[in-house]
């Protein structure tokens, strides 16, 4: 365990152990006022100073510094590995688990692991749905940043925030803090790596479709032209096999060596995380009115092949096939929208998709419309659907708004006005918006 109070405080107790006086310890190359300002807390021994002293009071450099020895450094970088490695790829549930160990067993001397812990463990209440909890710690995280940015950058928590307030329905708190990212990230001219990537994701996320030009889009634009979307590979297994690889080194106290190995299995699941990242940020660029065809055809094709190619993204898959479809549908082309639909339905037909189903029967639906065929059976099949799936749990839910709010249009066309305004109703519902609405007839202007 990691020895409580300061580096005076272990200086001090060592020397005490010992029996040294002040002037003892400082020798011929330091005075005892020195080490007497050390020991009081008002000195912090450099590096070279801190070994000298650690060599005459019997101690190693690392102890002194962070009242740890090298093996239980060593032991609690290898903790917070296994604990991102399964918050990436196994159990985030455990992975908040093991952050919060980590937290419990370190002190005020090591504040820099207990901060990425910190930081890994609200990163895991997300990964579980548990925002309320996340934004709180990534809150004091935030004001932790602010008072002491040698530990913790404030970038990556902003971006963090923003993802959750978008994912709890907050939209003008996660517009807000988006922004503000964006505002450093600017300064700074990040525009690639992680960093860029995971801010374009939220930028394009919490934006409205119909919104044409802004500071956000722009630099969403440009990380996608910089990066591209790649060709993913899975390398699921290769992660497994080395993880599994620094587990067996870590059981043989080969501490060093299962450090090295769990750093291999993050390093190649990273491509795969970046891949997806910009794949999702393709994806909802491609969905915005303002996106040209072939640009919006170019990205969604390229995102929808990432989305195939990785184990566990089988819902942004299907949700990539309507974005497609609908990208057809701005094309006019509506035998590959209805085709592109068909897929999606199929896709989720063994999966919980969310309202991948009900949109591709919207899509579907409008195909019918556009061809001056009967759509009832693809529209009463949409409305159960979105029927299923009950109220948000958080504030609002833009999807399902946006496809009663499509629902409605449909009904709309076809004559259904007493559906259109039943349809509306429940665009406002879904949007959080359900105060004073009893006997408001909601008109086709206002559900947009």
């Amino acid at each position: 365990m990691p020895s409580q109070g300061t580096i005076g405080d272990r200086v001090r107790g060592l020397r005490l152990n010992r029996r040294m006086s002040q002037a003892q310890l400082a020798g011929p190359d330091l005075s005892d006022s020195y080490v007497s300002l050390i020991e009081s807390g008002k000195r912090t021994p450099t590096p070279v100073v801190a070994r000298l002293l650690a060599e005459r009071l019997g101690c190693t450099t690392e102890f002194l510094l962070h009242g740890i020895e090298p093996r239980q450094r060593i032991d609690t970088e290898l903790g917070l590995r296994i604990a991102e490695l399964e918050l990436q790829h196994g159990d985030p549930a455990v992975a908040a688990d093991r952050f919060t160990e980590i937290v419990k067993a370190a002190d005020e001397e090591n504040a820099m692991l207990t901060a990425h812990a910190r930081f890994g463990r609200a990163r895991a209440l997300e990964a579980q749905g548990r925002l309320g909890q996340a934004v709180e710690a990534f809150e004091r995280l935030r004001r932790e940043a602010a008072a002491h940015p040698e530990r913790l950058a404030d970038l990556p928590l902003t971006i963090a925030l923003s993802r959750c307030y978008q994912r709890a329905g907050d939209r003008l708190r996660a517009r807000d803090l988006a922004s503000h990212a964006l505002e450093q990230a600017e300064r700074l001219s990040i525009t690639e790596g992680e960093i860029a990537i995971d801010l374009a994701a939220a930028l394009v996320e919490s934006r409205s479709e119909r919104e044409s030009d802004s500071p956000e889009l722009a630099y969403v634009q440009r990380v996608l032209e910089v990066s591209g979307v790649p060709v993913s590979v899975d390398r699921s297994r290769e992660i497994k096999a080395l993880w599994h690889a620094s587990a067996a080194a870590a059981a043989g106290e080969d501490s060093a060596l299962a450090v090295r190995l769990a750093d291999d299995a993050i390093m190649a699941g990273r491509e795969a995380r970046l891949a997806l990242q910009l794949a999702k940020a393709a994806m909802h660029w491609a969905r915005m009115a303002a996106a040209p065809i072939d640009e919006a055809e170019r990205l969604i094709t390229a995102a929808s092949g990432v989305f195939a190619a990785l184990a566990g993204a089988t819902r942004e898959h299907g949700e990539s096939l309507i974005v497609h479809a609908r990208v057809q549908l701005r094309a006019g082309d509506l035998t590959r929208a209805g085709e592109l639909a068909g897929a999606a339905l199929e896709l989720s037909s063994d999966h919980y998709s969310g309202t991948t189903p009900a949109e591709a029967r919207l899509v579907l639906a409008t195909v019918a419309l556009d061809r001056g065929g009967d759509a009832s059976t693809e529209l009463s099949t949409a409305h159960q659907l979105l029927d299923t799936l009950g109220r948000p749990v958080f504030g609002s839910d833009r999807r399902a708004a946006r496809c009663w709010r499509e629902l409605g249009d449909l009904y709309g066309r076809v004559g259904s006005t007493a559906q259109q305004t039943a349809a509306y109703r429940k665009a406002l519902e879904a949007a959080g918006v359900r105060s004073a609405m009893a006997g408001v007839t909601v008109g086709a202007d206002v559900s947009r």
